[in-house]
Order: structure tokens, then C-alpha cells, then sequence
């Protein structure tokens, strides 16, 4: 079966916080509209975090992610579930601190409902987050 992109619109997306609550312009939104001038912003804090909640099960095979370099995680924890079920660790990745679309992470393939991805380690002293781009692909079941 073809990779392809599993965010549709009907797939529920949650933050963990947008910089000064200024949703219009830092909002969630911007991780899937594909423009180069928009993202989504981070508040500061530790641990910020993007959930994914499909409409159907997925089986995600890879991540492709684009950070502001200098605002960017060491560490990104994604975790799944089906619905109904607790979250489990599925895989850690180590992006670069580049504004270059990073492309390269694998992931275990697992079939899910719910996705989580937690920013754990900011190169931010303040702990924000900016990602430009946020691409999940692998298979609709």
C-alpha cells in the first residue's frame, strides 16, 4: 500500500499551548496549510506536545517535521493508542536544529487512532516550540 498523508480535515488536532494565546496567527492550523509564512507557536514551558486524533485507524509510517532552527526539540516522543486505550511509547527521534524540512524519521509502523507527539527538549532557553510543517504519513485502514 502507497504512503500518504493521514491529516485530513476531519482529524482532531490539540496543542499544548500557542504563544500568547494568539491563535489567528500562531495556531494550530498552520502545522497542515502547507505556507511557508505561517506556524505554529509554542507559549514556553517544558514538554509541549501536538495530539492527533483520527477519524479512522492509520498505520503511521513516517513523520516529516520543519522547525524554526533555534526554536526546535532535541527529542520528540511519539506516542499512540486505539481509542478507549492509554498512551504507549511507539518511538523517540532526535531532530536537527534546522529550518530545513526533515524528512528522515521512520517509525514503527503501529495501527492507531491517537497520536501524540511531545516536544521534550527545546534548543529554546525558554522552551518554545515553532514548527512550520507537520507531515504524518502511512496507511488508512
Amino acid at each position: 500500500m502507497p504512503v500518504e498523508p493521514l491529516v485530513c480535515a476531519r482529524t482532531a488536532t490539540r496543542v499544548s499551548s500557542v504563544l500568547n494565546r494568539d491563535v489567528k496567527q500562531f495556531g494550530k492550523q498552520h502545522l497542515f496549510d502547507g505556507s511557508e509564512e505561517t506556524c505554529w507557536n509554542s507559549d514556553q514551558g517544558t514538554s509541549q506536545w501536538v495530539t492527533l486524533d483520527f477519524p479512522r485507524p492509520v498505520k503511521v509510517s513516517q513523520l516529516h517535521i520543519q522547525f524554526q532552527g533555534g526554536f526546535s526539540s532535541r527529542l520528540c516522543t511519539l506516542e499512540g493508542c486505539r481509542t478507549g486505550e492509554e498512551l504507549v511509547k511507539i518511538s523517540e527521534l532526535y531532530p536537527q536544529d534546522s529550518h530545513a524540512m526533515q524528512i528522515s524519521f521512520q517509525v514503527e509502523e503501529t495501527v492507531l487512532d491517537k497520536l501524540r507527539i511531545t516536544f521534550g527538549s527545546s534548543t529554546d532557553f525558554f522552551g518554545r516550540i515553532v514548527v512550520y510543517h507537520l507531515g504524518v504519513l502511512g496507511e488508512r485502514l
